[in-house]
């Protein structure tokens, strides 16, 4: 892990008339592309009957118009994109997932990770319950079905799940007449609605993805609630708002959403752009010129800029072609594949004092494999910026941030990482300076990453993917 990777994305669609809602979800999807480049799926509703495809891929390539015509019209629709943060990789994890019960058939699309996943899923299985993924996802699914045995509605029964599932998790869940939008209780990853000028409501991750289908944001679902959408209209459950403080993740803000998005009434945009003047102000330097590492750096870079009043620079051409399953022909080298992604503008860079921003650093083998990018071009000093404290702790709530062990910060001082990404100097975002990016004093977020103060109980497991390999071991054996 070098750099970190997105999450999941999760798009739902409830029509008032049959329409072609496959469509609508995949511009919805295709607007979520960053939140998830492994996998991929959609979910449509026809009259209670499922029509799915997912596999794995990126949007535009699984989703070929044969495909969309296949999945024929509907009135409801459930789509989502990954990155596998608990679960192998491969089609067996692929969402939604679709379950077929006695009372119904149900589609669900998951945003998060649960810290309870573990134990639940080996209760499950002591009941007699059959795992075909490693995803929490599944385990998510068991629960609202087998809490559906003695519900009167699905909505009811996923407000029982949710006594028992604990972590991240924002849900969109489709049953044969109603689409329901779901959000844990700390509101760790985000989940919005809206509604197009004919009233079809569309729930999405982001309100870009609301954007990109012509539709109005109306808001967001609060931590802990239930919105139910029916043929009867809206209706919300609050049985498990206001229960803990709101601990949205600043990562979102930091790096994981899409900068034209908003979420809890908060500009993404804004929030790069005061996380570059931030640094500005705690790691002032003498440079020619600000350039950002594309895509999420880019917008502290102006921040930056702009607060120092060093010029902003254009300083990488990334090519947007190349997604996570791209692969190098032949024996190409990992260093070769950033020369692929990132080309540098050497007009912006040759003879000059650089300030370069980025969101994070991982493992600081990529930000070396940028530096030297730079020095290549001709660039006579290089100063690293980045617009997040260093990660120190492992994510549980859905960021891919594993064990300690993979982290730089954890093993070497500030300097010594400069030394080892080749700058001449580095300076992260003083950790208490977080709340700045979102509106000063007093606001809530989850920055357990950077701090360890984790909003929930965390499993004991120090390398969270170590319940999976458990699993595969198990079936190995088998």
């Amino acid at each position: 892990m070098n750099k970190i990777h997105e999450e999941c994305g999760v798009f739902g669609v409830f029509a008032k008339e049959k329409s072609n809602v496959a469509a609508t979800a995949y511009y919805g999807l295709f607007a979520l592309q960053h939140r998830g480049q492994e996998s991929c799926g959609i979910v449509v509703n026809d009259d209670g009957v499922l029509n799915y495809y997912k596999d794995t891929g990126l949007v535009n390539d699984v989703f070929t118009p044969d495909i969309l015509n296949n999945l024929g019209e509907g009135n409801m629709a459930v789509g989502h994109v990954r990155y596998g943060t608990t679960g192998t990789d491969g089609r067996l994890n692929c969402q939604p997932i679709v379950v077929n019960h006695i009372k119904g058939r149900m589609a669900l699309a998951h945003n998060g990770n649960l810290v309870n996943s573990a134990e639940l899923r080996e209760q499950l299985e002591m009941e007699g319950s059959i795992f075909h993924s490693t995803s929490d996802t599944e385990v998510i699914s068991y629960i609202i079905t087998k809490e559906r045995i003695n519900s009167p509605s699905i909505e009811e029964a996923l407000n029982r799940a949710m006594n028992k599932i604990k972590g991240a998790y924002s849900l969109v869940v489709m049953s044969p007449s109603k689409l329901i939008a779901a959000r844990d209780e700390n509101g760790f990853r985000p989940l919005c609605y809206g509604v197009t000028d004919d009233g079809t409501y569309i729930i999405a991750s982001e309100s870009c993805a609301l954007d990109s289908v012509g539709a109005s944001f109306i808001r967001d679902v609060k931590p802990g609630e239930i919105v139910v959408f029916d043929k009867d209209g809206i209706h919300s459950i609050t049985d498990h708002c206001n229960k803990v403080k709101p601990t949205m993740c600043i990562f979102e803000y930091i790096y994981f959403a899409r900068p034209d998005s908003v979420m809890e009434g908060k500009s993404v945009h804004m929030a790069r752009i005061k996380a570059g003047a931030c640094l500005a102000m705690e790691h002032p330097v003498e440079a020619d010129v600000v350039v950002g590492v594309p895509d999420s750096g880019l917008d502290a870079a102006i921040g930056y800029s702009r607060q120092s009043g060093i010029p902003y620079g254009i300083g990488f051409i990334k090519n947007k072609y190349i997604g996570r399953t791209f692969i190098s022909p032949g024996q190409k080298s990992r260093e070769d594949k950033v020369r692929i992604k990132l080309n540098v503008i050497s007009e912006t860079i040759k003879g000059k004092r650089v300030v370069l921003i980025d969101d994070s650093i991982v493992r600081g083998t990529t930000s070396a494999r940028i530096v030297k990018l730079l020095r290549d071009a001709g660039a006579k000093e290089v100063h690293m910026r980045v617009s997040a404290p260093p990660f120190l702790n492992p994510c549980y709530y859905g960021t891919d941030i594993d064990s300690r062990e993979s982290l730089i910060a954890c093993h070497h001082t500030v300097d010594e990482i400069a030394e080892i990404i080749g700058v001449d100097s580095l300076g992260y975002l003083d950790v208490n300076h977080l709340d700045m990016l979102v509106g000063g004093k007093g606001e809530s977020f989850c920055s357990a990453c950077f701090n360890g103060e984790y909003p929930t109980k965390v499993p004991t497991e120090t390398a969270k993917n170590r319940f999976e390999h458990k699993i595969n071991e198990k079936r190995d054996c088998d």
